[in-house]
């Protein structure tokens, strides 16, 4: 089966899936198909040996989050070309299993960014557009405990003023929202303060809610995701904080300590998943399970 055949047949699931899934698709059905060349073995359709082989290469320097997705890309290649699924076969569990227990090492979580950090960081943004920008793009996005895409996409018109200073917003896709039902997440009054700040700053004129600054002037297009994470780094980079603790820091630090903080404060389980669109418990534990909350104190 050839490389333009089984491409062909992935522009199936455009539209059904986010891009980020259908880049990983991509990505992880060439990197099978390029060691199976090397290794001069069948691509499509696979043998459960071949499967196998290829997990435990694979294993070598990568996560096991990076091989079992490329477990299941390869399971969707086989789906979509109607070929005998060679992944559930018992050969090929057993050697996910081997990877498994080989990478014994906990899955590393993003350094927490809460309520103490992120006030000090609030403290050194500076009367700027960057830095009225900067200070409401950290305070929304800790209070509504997005992920930076979910960050990145909103507009305007996702945001409604409320009568009793704080906002609404409506937050109209994420990872586990792929068909766009939306959640909806709430401000406190001072978080509202920051944004008004920054659009009375930046003007209405654009649809997202946070974009570029060039030379001072903001640009007409939403903030790339990596911009985002940038804006993490600099930031607590600029508040003080050391190279190691700015390393550790990413995008997804706001949502990791603003669940943490909500724990601590005596939130209940179900508060904190409607608060963070958690669909699952055991998703929301990992994110828990590094905060200092003693329930002896």
């Amino acid at each position: 089966m050839n490389t333009l055949e089984w491409r062909s047949e992935f522009l199936r699931l455009e539209g059904a899936y986010s891009p980020a899934t259908m880049k990983s698709y991509y990505s992880d059905v060439d990197i099978f198909a390029a060691w199976c060349a090397e290794e001069g073995r069948n691509v499509l359709p696979a043998t459960a040996d071949t499967v196998s082989a290829f997990l435990e290469a694979q294993a070598l320097g990568r996560s096991m989050s990076t091989v079992q997705r490329r477990l299941y890309s390869i399971r969707k290649a086989h789906r979509l070309m109607r070929l005998p699924d060679p992944t559930l076969d018992e050969e090929v569990l057993l050697a996910l299993r081997r990877v498994r227990r080989a990478k014994n090492a906990r899955p590393k979580q993003a350094l927490a960014l809460t309520r103490d950090v992120l006030d000090r960081i609030l403290r050194t943004q500076p009367e700027t557009p960057v830095g009225l920008r900067n200070a409401a793009l950290l305070s929304l996005g800790y209070e509504l405990l997005t992920r930076r895409s979910e960050l990145a996409a909103l507009r305007l018109e996702d945001v409604t003023w409320r009568e009793d200073g704080t906002l609404r917003v409506l937050i109209p896709r994420s990872k586990a929202d792929q068909f766009g039902q939306g959640r909806l997440a709430f401000t406190s009054v001072s978080t509202r303060e920051r944004v008004d700040a920054w659009l009375s700053c930046r003007g209405a004129h654009i649809s997202w809610l946070f974009c570029p600054i060039y030379a001072g002037k903001p640009i007409a297009r939403p903030l790339g995701t990596s911009t985002i994470r940038d804006i993490v780094k600099s930031s607590a980079k600029a508040a003080g904080y050391d190279a190691t603790f700015v390393r550790d820091l990413s995008g997804h630090s706001m949502r990791v300590g603003a669940a943490q903080d909500l724990l601590t404060a005596g939130h209940d389980t179900a508060a904190i998943m409607r608060a963070g669109g958690w669909k699952s418990v055991a998703v929301l534990s990992r994110y828990l399970e590094a905060a200092e909350h003693n329930v002896w104190n």
